[in-house]
């Protein structure tokens, strides 16, 4: 599946404001990411269906940011690369759920490696997720959480969900999935 070529639309981008600079971190995710098909992901309908970008939005005042990929399906929000090249959501108000693409990207794997070696997988919302006791579990640096964590415990891995609920301003959207049972391999992939 193919990416948007930015460099088709670069002079009509500046002609309407755009600073080069932000083409060209257009032009970059592009190279780098532009059509790479993700599986779904288990929370947010799956993520985008393919990360392409399209034109950046915003202001030198504000920063810019631009669509990492389309949905997969109808949602109210969009999910865009940050100013400072975070991965999250956009609707009313902007939520990054991690400080990389590349945060997203091992959120992802790790959800389908996690799913395929646990032994069961419970899920938690609301409320319930700020009773996992976190003192017990080192947080998976990799992913690059920001709203959204994994955690990695004696058998387990855990992957907190907050970006809709900050999005939303609805505390009880709070989502963990905790994946037990896990060997070594469950846990490190090696």
């Amino acid at each position: 599946m193919g990416s948007l070529k930015v460099d088709q639309f670069r002079d009509s981008w500046i002609a309407s404001g755009i600073p080069t600079y932000e083409i060209d971190r257009v032009a970059d995710y592009a190279a780098r990411w532009g059509g790479l098909v993700l599986p779904p992901a288990p929370y947010y309908d799956g993520g985008p269906r393919v990360l392409s970008p399209d034109i950046p939005e915003g202001s030198p005042a504000e920063g810019w940011s631009f669509e990492a990929g389309p949905q997969r399906t109808a949602l109210p929000y969009s999910f865009m690369i940050g100013p400072g090249g975070e991965f999250g959501i956009h609707g009313d108000r902007w939520v990054p759920l991690h400080a990389t693409v590349e945060g997203w990207v091992e959120s992802v794997a790790l959800a389908y490696h996690a799913s395929m070696w646990a032994k069961e997988i419970i899920r938690v919302t609301a409320d319930e997720v700020e009773a996992i006791p976190f003192k017990d579990y080192e947080p998976i640096q990799e992913v690059a959480g920001i709203t959204d964590t994994w955690w990695r415990g004696a058998d387990s891995l855990v992957v907190v969900y907050r970006g809709e609920a900050e999005h939303f301003a609805a505390p009880g959207y709070r989502t963990a999935l905790v994946y037990t049972g896990l060997d070594r391999w469950g846990l490190h992939g090696g």
